[in-house]
């Protein structure tokens, strides 16, 4: 696909980090949040729907009791987002209010999405409300999220939620022109790229650095975002939301930021969420040759070509398969817990009921649920 292409996006999510919602100091930046609400409004008016993902409640929570950083414990993150949400909201509501349109706040924790009834009801309260004429208002449940069920970053959200409602766009606004091939701040001989087709490594290792003390994220946290809106067949744009009219721009196919380009297939809702909405609860390892089976044959993963059992999970929970250098091929819904795959790993189908005493299935992962990379 080209940038042209962006012009025809009916559905666009757009995520605003901290960055670009604050100043340096934590206060609000009025004006910047109010052309975010006018741009967004404007691109409503057009008839396509609007989903807006955004930081600044923990931040905003923090300003208003006067920190100079946002506090390392998860409590006190807690509490401040219970105190910055609301204001936050109603900071959004009053101004797209100005432009004649109605929002709605949802707030989502990682929980919400690894539960497949809970993340096909999200999904469900997202469209209905774009069917309404509404425009949704994300952000991470900070108030209740723990370690181990946050997104991490509202970068990782925002793909998320673009995945489950089958966006055409993701715009990332932040507070730099884009992904650079070196880190702008520490080499001058940087360039901005304009397109990625693929992420490699180094891309990863140059954007391992964060954002402002009030902020979660950095560079990293946008390409892991552009991994999932890639693998999704979806287009993501990083820009910079100092530019006016950035929104406007972007969807026009203008040549700005940094577009990440979709691979050229799609996946069905079911593997959707098993390769982005779920957490992964453990692994296995493969040989060459059931790597082989599953990257170019489009078969089942049989207990024959298991090597090893990482984690402690249940049956019906995703894992990861990596390969036999350990780099994730795969993921899927496995058909036994990993005491009894440890049993019957390297052993033929024909073997499996005299192991366990019961065969259930043949496959340890059947191809129906099993999502591959760039498959």
């Amino acid at each position: 696909m080209t940038r042209s292409n962006l012009k025809n996006s009916d559905r666009v999510v757009v995520k605003v980090g901290t960055s670009t919602l604050t100043y340096a100091n934590g206060q609000l930046n009025l004006y910047r949040i109010e052309r975010i609400a006018r741009e967004l409004s404007d691109l409503h008016n057009q008839g396509r729907d609007v989903i807006l993902v955004t930081s600044g409640a923990i931040g905003v929570g923090a300003n208003k009791l006067g920190f100079k950083k946002v506090p390392e414990t998860i409590p006190e993150k807690q509490a401040l987002a219970a105190i910055g949400q609301g204001a936050l909201l109603h900071l959004y509501e009053k101004l797209f209010a100005e432009y004649g349109k109605i929002v709605a706040q949802v707030l989502l924790t990682r929980d919400d999405l690894d539960d497949r009834i809970r993340y096909l009801n999200a999904t469900n309260a997202l469209l209905a409300m774009l069917d309404m004429g509404v425009i949704p208002i994300i952000n991470e449940n900070d108030t209740v999220a723990v370690e181990e069920i946050k997104f991490g970053d509202n970068d990782t959200l925002s793909a998320l939620v673009a995945t489950i409602v089958e966006a055409d766009l993701l715009l990332i606004l932040s507070d730099v022109d884009g992904l650079y091939n070196l880190d702008p701040r520490t080499n001058e001989d940087a360039i901005l790229l304009d397109e990625v087709r693929d992420i490699t490594s180094s891309m990863e290792e140059n954007s391992k650095s964060k954002g402002s003390s009030f902020s979660s994220g950095g560079m990293f946290t946008k390409l892991k975002a552009a991994h999932i809106c890639m693998n999704a067949g979806l287009p993501m744009v990083i820009a910079n939301s100092l530019n006016n009219n950035v929104v406007r721009q972007v969807v026009e196919g203008e040549k700005i930021g940094t577009l990440f380009v979709p691979k050229d297939f799609k996946i069905n809702a079911r593997k959707k969420w098993i390769a982005f909405g779920t957490v992964m609860h453990g692994q296995v390892k493969i040989d060459e040759g059931a790597a082989n089976a599953l990257l170019n044959k489009g078969k089942s993963l049989l207990p024959s070509g298991i090597m090893e059992v990482i984690g402690d999970f249940e049956q019906g929970m995703v894992i990861k398969v990596v390969d036999s250098i350990g780099q994730e091929i795969a993921r899927g819904l496995v058909n036994y817990n990993a005491d009894e795959i440890r049993l019957i790993a390297g052993k033929q189908t024909s073997e499996i009921e005299s192991i366990l005493g019961v065969k259930d299935y043949d496959e340890v992962i059947h191809r129906n649920n099993l999502w591959v990379e760039n498959n």
